[in-house]
This record gives structure tokens, C-alpha cells and sequence, in this order.
């Protein structure tokens, strides 16, 4: 059978037109035309970063590295008074500050934490801690004299647990609301399985040779006070609310590593003795103005892991 002219000509133009077809939709791997990436640039780096001071830089507000120095880095501001402290090796980047019922007293209002500029926040440090089952540790407080309680307190309920159980950790930190009261947050189960609110309990595995990161991160619109735990969102109830309930750093305040006014000399508020000076270690305590995204404070986690 003979194919007309006609016939083939329609032939050969759908199978140019084929060709061209898929030749338009061929695979291209670079659609936006980026530049290469060299791995090289990328080697012995965590999350992309190679150190923890590359984590918000321009809204770290305070930091203590505890490298042989107790004093407060951003501002150079050195301590008032201190007990029962010593540096030792082996802190999650160089050395780390170790209390045997000690503390860091610093008697001076810092510019940073004052009101104006400390709407928002986010507190990382670093901590080796057993529970004791007797009293309370304050790892940080931004203290207000003559107060017993202060506008940040992050509590340890180390009261909880024996000192051999290292399984579990509550965590407790407050704050002072504008309104004159306190709002709070902790690592506990929150609610049954299948609820609507339901939190599991989150706690780190602690121990007098092990560290664990603590980060508790405010924002101030939202307020919104969340708790992590080694990497981990672990705060069961962190909507604290707006209005009279938002975080306000009353002036003047101060700062205390290790402890509350209760437990130094000649600044007792009250008889209270639910705190007990910290024994254990500290390191690498940064404080931010802002409520830092998740997947960075999980890469400071990271980071610390491996000393950087």
C-alpha cells in the first residue's frame, strides 16, 4: 500500500514535534541556577555552623564561657562576690565553672536585662546535676533585691528524686509578669495519650559526670515560655498568656549563678530554705533577646556535643 505525500509529511512533523517535546522536558537539576556547592566548605561543620558564637550573634545579650574568667563576656562586667567555685577541665567548650554549694553573685544592674530592652528571651546553658531530695538548685536567676523570687528563675527540682535516681529531671523555671505575679512552666506529662493537649514527659538522663543542655525561650508577643531538654521540646504547659500575664524585667535586678539571695551572706530576703546553694557544674551560659527558632537551639545542642 502506497502512503500519500500528504500522509508522510504529517508523519515527519509529529515526530518533530516529539522530539522537541522531550527535549523541553528533560531534567533539570538546577532550575534556579544556583551556584555549586563545595563540600569541602561544609567539612568538620554542625548544622552548618562551626561554632556556637555563629548562633545569633547580634542578639547575644549576655555570656559566660568560664574559660578562667567568671566575668559576664558581652559587657566585661566581673562579679561582686563568689563561693565555693573553681574552674575544671573537661566543660562542653574548654573549661567549665564546678560549685560545691557555691555561687556567682553579681550586684549590679546589667544594661541588657533592663526593662526596655529584655521583652523577649532565651537562656542556654549547659549543667552536670544530680538530684538530692532535700532542696531545690537555681542554676540562673535574674534576682531582684531584696525579692525572693526574680524576674527569670530557672529552678532544678532536685528536691524530687534521690540522689541515685538519674533517670529523671524536673525542670521549673519562672518568670515575673507584668502584672505582679508569676507564671511557670515544667517537663511533666500534661493530660492522657489521645487528648487533645496531651504532653509526654520529657526528662534528660543526668549524672555527676554527664551534661545536659537546658534552654528555656520566652516570646514576649506571644507569650509563649517553652523548656528543652537536650535538644528536645520537653515544657508541658508553655501558653502562659498576654496582657497583665507578659514577662516584665522589673528594675533594678541582678544576677545569681548557682543560687538565690537566700543563700548569701547578708542578702537573706526571708527564711525560706527550699534552695539550696548548687553543687555540680555550669558552662556555657548565653543569654539572647529573643526567642530563638527551634532548629537553632537544637543545633547549639548539637554543637556543644562535640566541644564546638
Amino acid at each position: 500500500m502506497k502512503l500519500s505525500g500528504i500522509y508522510k509529511n504529517k508523519q515527519v512533523a509529529g515526530l518533530a514535534l516529539a522530539a522537541a517535546l522531550l527535549t523541553s522536558c528533560e531534567y533539570d537539576g538546577n532550575p534556579n541556577k544556583l551556584d555549586d556547592v563545595n563540600p569541602a566548605d561544609y567539612a568538620g561543620k554542625v548544622d552548618g555552623y562551626s561554632s556556637s558564637d555563629e548562633i545569633y550573634p547580634n542578639n547575644l545579650i549576655a555570656y559566660w564561657s568560664f574559660d578562667d574568667t567568671k566575668n559576664e563576656l558581652v559587657s566585661g562586667t566581673a562579679p561582686t562576690a563568689s563561693a565555693n567555685d573553681r574552674f575544671v577541665d573537661g566543660g562542653v567548650r574548654g573549661k567549665a565553672l564546678d560549685l560545691n554549694a557555691g555561687w556567682i553573685y553579681f550586684a549590679q544592674q546589667f544594661e541588657n536585662f533592663k526593662t526596655d530592652n529584655l521583652k523577649s528571651f532565651t537562656i542556654s546553658h549547659w549543667v552536670q546535676i544530680l538530684n538530692n531530695g532535700s532542696n531545690r538548685t537555681m542554676t540562673f536567676q535574674l534576682a531582684r533585691p531584696g525579692m525572693f523570687n526574680g524576674n527569670i528563675n530557672i529552678a532544678l527540682n532536685t528536691n524530687a528524686f534521690p540522689a541515685t535516681d538519674v533517670d529523671n529531671l524536673k525542670i521549673q523555671p519562672t518568670f515575673n509578669t507584668i502584672g505582679g505575679g508569676m507564671q511557670d512552666n515544667i517537663n511533666t506529662q500534661r493530660d492522657n495519650p489521645g487528648d487533645a493537649n496531651y504532653v509526654p514527659y520529657i526528662t534528660p538522663r543526668i549524672g555527676a559526670d554527664r551534661w545536659v543542655h537546658i534552654v528555656v525561650t520566652y516570646d514576649g508577643t506571644s507569650g509563649t515560655f517553652n523548656i528543652w531538654s537536650n535538644g528536645i521540646k520537653a515544657g508541658a504547659f508553655s501558653s502562659r498568656g498576654v496582657g497583665d500575664n507578659l514577662f516584665n524585667a522589673f528594675e533594678p535586678s541582678e544576677v545569681i549563678i548557682g543560687a538565690n539571695y537566700n543563700s548569701i551572706p547578708g542578702k537573706e530576703v526571708n527564711d525560706d530554705t527550699n534552695f539550696a546553694p548548687m553543687t555540680g557544674r555550669i558552662d556555657e551560659i548565653r543569654v539572647f533577646d529573643i526567642p530563638l527558632p527551634d532548629a537553632h537551639i537544637r543545633s547549639l545542642y548539637n554543637l556543644g556535643l562535640v566541644n564546638q
